[in-house]
């Protein structure tokens, strides 16, 4: 024959209570790494970078027009610097009344070449302003399309992490009603993975509200509505199931039923005056309110 326990009742042992803290805290360990886990999944398996073919071709003849114009400055100042010395010998051997043919002859072609340069500089120019206005549209196109790709894995994150934080409270809710109807010793158990459920939907929570990231405001909104649908389900049940069995357990005590006042045999309860002591509906033998079976008959 077996005796049913019920968990209400059961003395919880110290060493039990710090094995169940010594649980949650073990579970948070291994929670909190999945939970930032799941960001570096998400980040691998979703791709971020844009590389549309149209808009990297237009940033690139950007990028080839602005070489093209940085050379073509680099050899405008050598040729500047190259016609200011043929210009100056060239002075100075007018100032001395010395030949300057050949000298002349040298400062005329360093600045032909000096004009030369100077033409290819504004082709150049010009070339980066044309290809400028389609470059800015497509890095605006490029950048618009990482930061979409970017909401996106976030979205998925935040979704995936929901989800992850939603089951495990889920399923803590389930292992302790689980453990209580069974009436089992690893009751404390159940409160260990539910407090730990509960903990990492406040870390969930923290991480998104103190980022102000505007698509996922709802995001800690629809957990914490989760969270306390579920928690008050569950004290809702807790509640019909104390219902249930707290009448017996105070008749047990010899208790009134209804309040828990000492009855002390008597008929009516000095506390709340209810009666304490009807009859049994079989043998019409007095029977205490609350008990499962008449003491006369055994009737239930």
């Amino acid at each position: 024959m077996s005796a049913r326990v019920d968990v209400e009742e059961i003395q919880t042992t110290k060493g039990e209570k710090l094995l169940a803290y010594v649980l949650a805290a073990f579970l948070l360990v291994g929670g909190i790494w999945t939970y930032q886990k799941i960001d570096d999944y998400v980040a691998e398996a979703v791709e971020v970078s844009a590389t549309a073919a149209g808009n990297q071709v237009a940033i690139e003849r950007l990028e080839t027009a602005q070489r093209r114009h940085a050379r073509a400055r680099g050899r405008e100042r050598a040729a500047l610097e190259n016609l200011e010395l043929r210009r100056e010998a060239y002075r100075t051997a007018l100032d001395a009344g010395g030949p300057a043919a050949a000298l002349e002859r040298a400062y005329r072609a360093a600045s032909r070449d000096y004009e030369r340069v100077q033409e290819e500089e504004r082709q150049a120019l010009q070339a980066v302003k044309a290809a400028l206005p389609a470059a800015r549209d497509a890095s605006r196109l490029r950048e618009a399309e990482i930061e979409r790709r970017v909401d996106r894995r976030e979205l998925f994150t935040v979704l995936i992490r929901l989800g992850f934080v939603a089951a495990v409270l889920a399923f803590g809710y389930w292992l302790l009603a689980r453990l209580r109807s069974r009436g089992s010793r690893y009751y404390p158990l159940g409160f260990a993975f539910v407090g730990f459920a509960a903990v990492l939907a406040l870390v969930m929570a923290g991480d998104y509200i103190t980022d102000y990231v505007e698509p996922f405001d709802l995001g800690p909104l629809m957990l914490s509505l989760f969270g306390v649908v579920v928690t008050v389900v569950a004290f809702v049940a807790l509640q019909r199931y104390l219902a249930r069995r707290l009448p017996l357990r105070r008749v047990r005590k010899q208790e009134c039923p209804f309040c828990g006042y000492p009855v002390r045999g008597s008929a009516y309860c000095e506390g709340c005056g209810r009666q304490a002591i009807g009859e049994c509906a079989r043998c019409s033998g007095p029977r205490r309110v609350g008990t499962q079976h008449c003491a006369v008959c055994g009737a239930s």
